[in-house]
C-alpha cells in the first residue's frame, strides 16, 4: 500500500525553479497582503457614507483603486512566475520520461499499449503540470488567505468569528473524504482513457487490415464498448463532485446565516456597530472565494494524483537490459560471431534456444530456415542485444557483446527487416535516420547501392521529398530499397535481412534482390529465410527446429541429403 503520496517526487524536478519559484511566492505575499487592506478600506468607506461626508468617501475609495490595481499587479506576477516553473518542471520530466523509455528493453514495449504510452507522455504530464501550476499560486494564496483574514476577524471580533467556523471542521473532513474517492475514481477513470487511446492507437496503425476485412463494424463496437465504459467512470467522478459542491455550500450558507443573526443580536446589545459589522462582513465576503478554491483545488490535486502516479510507475519500471558502467567501444570488426552455449527463454522454463553454439566466419553468408518459433528471429535479437541470454556468451570478433556500449554494437550492424518502417521526414532524413548531421554524398551512395537512386531523382523534390507517416505515399519495393540504403549507410560489417523481398511484385523484386546482392559482398550476413528460393546463394543452410540446428549445408548439398530442407522447398515449388 502506498504511504507517501508521489508529488513529494517532484520537488527535484521543481528545485532547479527556485527563481522563479521564489519570485512568484514575493508576489503571492503581495498579493495576499493587498486583499487583506480591502475589508479595513470597505469599514472606512462604509463610516464616510453613513455621515454623507462625500470628500472622505472619494478619499477612500482612490485608495481602494490603488489596493485593486497593486493586487491585480501582484496576481499577475504570481501567475506567470508559477505557470513558467510548472511549464519547465513538465518539460524537464517529459524528457526524463522518454529517456527512460529508450532505456527499457523490447519486451516492455511488447508487453505495453502504444496508446496507454503516449497518454502518460502527452495528457498525464499535462495534467500534472497544470495541478502544479495551480497548487503553486491558487492553492498556496487562498491558504494564505484563509489563515490570514480569519486573523483579522479575530481581531474585529472574536466571539463572532468563533460562532462562524463551527461547523469548518466538519466541512474539512467532508473535503477530505470526496478528495479520497475523487482520487480512486480518478484512477479509473484514467485507465479507460488510456484504454481508449490504446484502441485508436491500434486501429489507426493497422486501418489497412481492418479495411481489407471490413471489420468496421467490429472496431466501432470495440470503441463504443471503451468509450461507454470511459464515460461510466467519469460520470462518477462528476457525480460526486456535483453532491460535494452542494453539500458544503449548504454548510457556508448556514453558518453565514448563523453569523447574521449573531451580528445582528450584538447590534441590538450594542455590543457591534453596523459601520463594523459591514467591515466583518467584507472580510466574510473575501473568504468564500478562496474556500471554493480550495475545495475546487483539492479535488483536481486528487483528481491529477492519479496522474502523478501512472507518471512516476513509468519511471519506476527497470530495465532488464542494463549497459555495464564499464562498457567498453566495440572497435571495428571483422564479423566474425560466435554463439557459445547460449541459452534463452522469453518466459521462464520455455526455452527457445538451449545450450546453442554456432560459429560464422567474417564474409560468411547464413541462412537461417525453419517453421516459425524455431528461434530464427531470437538468434538476431541475442546478436543485436535486444535480449541477453539466461547464459552462455554472443561474441563478435570474440569480444562477449555484453561488455561493449549498445551504441558502438549497433552502429555496427544493418538490418532490413521484412515489414520497413519508416518515419515521417525526408526521403534523406529516412536513409539517414539516427544521425545527428546529414551527408549528401553518403546518403546519395547508398541509394545507388540500394537501386534506390532512381526512382528518388524523379520524386518532385528528389531527396528532399517529404515521405508521409510509415511511408504510405511510396510502393513496397520503394520502401524496402530505402530500408536498404539505411542499412548500408554507415557500412556495416555485419547485415541481418529478415525475409526482405517478401509481399513485393517480380519487378520490385528483382530490383531489390540486386541491391542485396551488392550490398552483402564483403560482409557478415544472417538471412531470416521463409521463400526457400531467396538463399540458394548462401554459403551456409541453418534448419532450425526448437532452437536447435537439425541440418546445415549449401543449397545443392541440402536438397541432395532429401531430410527436412529437401521437404521444404519441395513443397514451396509445388504450391
Amino acid at each position: 500500500m502506498k504511504t507517501r503520496s508521489n508529488y513529494w517526487h517532484l520537488l527535484p524536478y521543481l528545485w532547479p525553479q527556485w527563481v522563479g519559484i521564489t519570485k512568484g511566492l514575493i508576489c503571492i505575499f503581495g498579493f495576499v497582503l493587498f486583499t487583506l487592506l480591502l475589508p479595513f478600506l470597505t469599514g472606512k468607506i462604509s463610516v464616510y457614507l453613513g455621515e454623507g461626508n462625500v470628500e472622505q468617501v472619494a478619499y477612500w475609495l482612490g485608495l481602494t483603486t490603488g489596493v485593486f490595481f497593486f493586487r491585480g499587479l501582484f496576481q499577475y506576477g504570481q501567475n506567470i512566475f508559477m505557470i513558467a516553473a510548472s511549464l519547465n518542471m513538465v518539460l524537464a520530466l517529459r524528457k526524463q520520461v522518454y529517456v527512460h523509455l529508450h532505456r527499457l528493453g523490447l519486451d516492455y514495449f511488447e508487453r505495453s499499449k502504444t496508446g496507454d504510452l503516449t497518454y502518460r507522455l502527452t495528457e498525464d504530464l499535462d495534467r500534472v503540470g497544470e495541478i502544479v501550476d495551480k497548487l503553486s499560486h491558487q492553492f498556496l494564496s487562498c491558504v494564505l488567505q484563509l489563515i490570514a483574514i480569519p486573523i483579522y476577524m479575530l481581531y474585529l471580533n472574536w466571539p463572532l468569528t468563533l460562532a462562524s467556523f463551527i461547523l469548518a471542521p466538519l466541512m474539512a473532513w467532508l473535503i477530505g473524504r470526496f478528495g479520497q474517492e475523487l482520487l480512486v475514481l480518478s484512477r479509473r477513470s484514467q485507465n479507460q482513457i488510456s484504454n481508449l487511446s490504446a484502441l485508436l492507437t491500434e486501429v489507426f496503425g493497422g486501418i489497412r487490415i481492418v479495411k481489407a476485412f471490413a471489420a468496421q463494424n467490429y472496431e466501432v463496437k470495440r470503441f463504443n464498448h471503451e468509450a461507454e465504459q470511459n464515460r461510466k467512470a467519469k460520470y462518477r467522478a462528476y457525480q460526486l463532485k456535483a453532491i460535494q459542491y452542494p453539500v458544503v455550500g449548504f454548510l457556508e450558507a448556514v453558518s453565514i446565516m448563523f453569523l447574521f443573526l449573531l451580528g445582528g443580536w450584538q447590534i441590538s446589545q450594542n455590543q457591534l456597530t453596523p459601520q463594523a459589522f459591514i467591515s466583518y462582513l467584507a472580510a466574510v465576503a473575501l473568504l468564500l472565494q478562496p474556500i471554493d478554491l480550495v475545495i475546487s483545488n483539492y479535488n483536481e490535486f486528487k483528481q491529477a494524483e492519479a496522474s502523478v502516479d501512472r507518471i512516476f510507475e513509468l519511471l519506476n519500471v527497470q530495465p532488464n537490459l542494463i549497459e555495464k558502467p564499464d562498457a567498453i567501444t566495440l572497435p571495428p570488426i571483422t564479423g566474425k560471431v560466435e554463439y557459445r552455449d547460449v541459452t534463452f527463454a522469453y518466459q521462464e522454463d520455455k526455452f527457445v534456444l538451449k545450450d546453442f553454439s554456432l560459429l560464422v566466419e567474417p564474409g560468411e553468408v547464413i541462412a537461417l530456415v525453419g517453421a516459425s518459433g524455431a528461434g530464427k528471429t531470437t538468434l538476431i535479437n541475442l546478436l543485436l542485444r535486444f535480449y541477453d541470454p539466461q547464459s552462455g556468451q554472443v561474441l563478435i570478433d570474440g569480444i562477449d557483446i555484453r561488455n561493449v556500449t549498445l551504441t558502438s554494437l549497433r552502429h555496427q550492424m544493418g538490418i532490413v527487416p521484412q515489414d520497413t518502417t519508416l518515419f515521417s521526414g525526408t526521403i534523406a532524413e529516412n536513409i539517414a535516420y539516427g544521425q545527428d548531421e546529414l551527408d549528401s554524398k553518403a546518403i546519395e551512395q547508398a541509394a545507388k547501392i540500394a537501386n534506390a537512386h532512381s526512382f528518388i531523382v524523379q520524386l518532385p523534390q528528389g531527396y528532399h521529398t517529404w515521405v508521409g507517416e510509415r511511408g504510405v505515399n511510396l510502393s513496397g519495393g520503394q520502401r524496402q530499397r530505402l530500408a536498404i540504403a539505411r542499412a548500408v549507410l554507415l557500412n556495416p560489417r555485419i547485415l541481418i535481412l529478415d525475409e526482405a523481398t517478401s509481399a513485393l511484385d517480380s519487378k520490385s523484386e528483382a530490383l531489390v534482390q540486386e541491391a542485396l546482392e551488392r550490398v552483402m559482398q564483403n560482409r557478415t550476413v544472417f538471412i531470416i529465410a521463409h521463400r526457400l528460393s531467396t538463399v540458394r546463394k548462401a554459403d551456409r543452410i541453418l534448419v532450425l527446429e526448437q532452437g536447435q540446428v537439425i541440418e546445415s549445408g549449401t543449397h545443392p548439398e541440402l536438397l541432395n541429403r532429401g531430410g527436412r530442407y529437401a521437404q521444404f522447398y519441395l513443397k514451396q515449388s509445388q504450391s
